[in-house]
């Protein structure tokens, strides 16, 4: 699994640096501020690229992209019976997941928000189950559709056990 900080290490190989731009990236990325925040703060044209790796410094919410990227124009294509109710709730629901990641990404109290993510994924989950019993999406795209569905839950998984251990312990 790649992490935020492996994408943009990879990244800053690509790209000729001189020195100086390579010590100030270092620099940028030592103190953790995101990828996306690096790019405003270093010259635009040594990094310019920072501001093309949109989304990289978190893989769920990549991945949940990239799943609405392919998802959405497959549920277009359904049946106009099932488009407008089953359709039109799952492309709601992965804009939602979306949605309520990146909002999570900058919540202070992130532990509440993504255990509500979760039980939309189960949702979504169950929904695109339904896609396949009804035979609207062959067991091929199901498949796909549930690897991602799946690597987005165990990535969500980590993330609200991180969130549970990191949490303050409240007075009783």
């Amino acid at each position: 699994m790649r992490r935020a900080e492996d994408v943009t290490l990879f990244t800053f190989s690509l790209f000729p640096f001189s020195a100086q731009d390579f010590s100030l990236c270092e620099q940028i990325k030592q103190s953790f501020i995101p990828p996306l925040r690096a790019a405003e703060l270093v010259d635009s044209k040594s990094c310019k690229f920072l501001t093309e790796t949109t989304l990289s410094e978190l893989p769920i919410i990549q991945r949940t992209h990239d799943l609405i990227k392919w998802y959405v124009p497959i549920l277009n294509k359904l049946p106009r019976d099932h488009k407008f109710m089953l359709g039109d709730r799952i492309v709601s629901a992965l804009y939602d997941l979306l949605e309520g990641l990146v909002r999570a990404r900058y919540s202070r109290d992130k532990l509440d928000l993504l255990q509500s993510l979760n039980a939309q994924l189960s949702v979504l989950r169950h929904q695109t189950r339904l896609l396949l019993d009804f035979e609207l999406i062959s067991s091929k795209r199901f498949q796909f559709a549930n690897q991602h569905l799946d690597a987005i839950g165990s990535e969500l998984g980590g993330w609200i056990k991180r969130q549970q251990t990191f949490r303050p312990v409240e007075a009783a």
